[in-house]
């Protein structure tokens, strides 16, 4: 399922947050997916490592009053997520975000869900 993906990935892009991701825990990561979620995962940590720097500049334009370095980092990981599938995978706008915000009520705060939708419509009109 698609999801697993999504959740490796998001785990993954959550890590490099606070320091780059080593190759056992990308491998902690993904041995548990399906074969075919395991190249989605891939695909989209590949995406968002290579592109790290525009995506945090184009959050950062977009926070009302905030500072990045102020975002609950779980909610930053799932923009990330979301923005990079929208920008680099062809994934559909409706269906990254949604995906965003699934993922945030397993692993944030109940508030969260109307932040990450805010701050991805804002980018992404």
């Amino acid at each position: 399922m698609r999801r697993d993906a999504r959740v490796g990935a998001f785990k993954l892009i959550f890590e490099t947050l606070f320091k780059d991701a080593e190759e056992e825990t990308l491998n902690e990561i993904i041995s548990p997916l399906k074969e075919a979620d395991i190249k989605f995962c891939e695909d989209i940590f590949s995406a968002y490592t290579k592109h790290r720097k525009e995506l945090e500049s184009e959050v950062s334009a977009h926070l009302k009053n905030f500072d990045i370095s102020r975002v609950y980092r779980i909610d930053l990981a799932l923009i990330y997520l979301a923005l990079t599938e929208i920008k680099y995978l062809s994934t559909p706008k409706a269906v990254a975000m949604n995906e965003a915000i699934e993922i945030s009520k397993k692993y944030s705060t109940s508030d969260s869900k109307r932040f990450i939708n805010g701050v991805l419509s804002a980018i992404i009109g």
